[in-house]
């Protein structure tokens, strides 16, 4: 069993994946867009959908992450429910990762030493998602 994360986004899943691949070195899995869905004449995707993310996915370190575009007419509400907590055993590296996600984010906690962990911050990315950089190894 795995939990992978899902991310729905608003038109801007292509753009998002991109910016993943570049700050986490990860691999692209495969992208399939909704033209690319078989269609039915029941359920006929509009012209505007066509170019949108219907299902994708990156290979981050041993992890996956998942994405699409919602369909139109539907669209994402960003929330706090979720987060994704980035773990590494190396503060460089959390460093490293948490100034790359601030193109464009919003630093919501500092990336500092804590009771529990040498580099602990969190970052709302430019995609309105929020990830937990939490580095591993607190001595204290």
């Amino acid at each position: 069993m795995q939990f992978i994360p899902y991310l729905q986004l608003n038109g801007n899943a292509r753009e998002a994946i991109g910016f993943y691949e570049k700050v986490f070195h990860a691999e692209n899995l495969g992208v399939i867009t909704f033209g690319e869905m078989p269609t039915t004449p029941d359920f006929p995707f509009p012209e505007n959908a066509k170019d949108l993310i219907s299902h994708a996915s990156l290979r981050v370190g041993e992890s996956v992450l998942m994405f699409s575009d919602t369909f139109p007419g539907q669209p994402a509400q960003e929330g706090n429910l979720v987060t994704i907590c980035v773990t590494f055993d190396n503060a460089d590296k959390a460093h490293q990762i948490f100034e790359a996600l601030q193109d464009g984010g919003q630093v919501e906690m500092p990336l500092s030493e804590t009771g529990f962990s040498p580099a602990y911050g969190v970052i709302k990315d430019k995609f309105g998602v929020t990830f937990q950089i939490y580095t591993e190894g607190y001595q204290g």
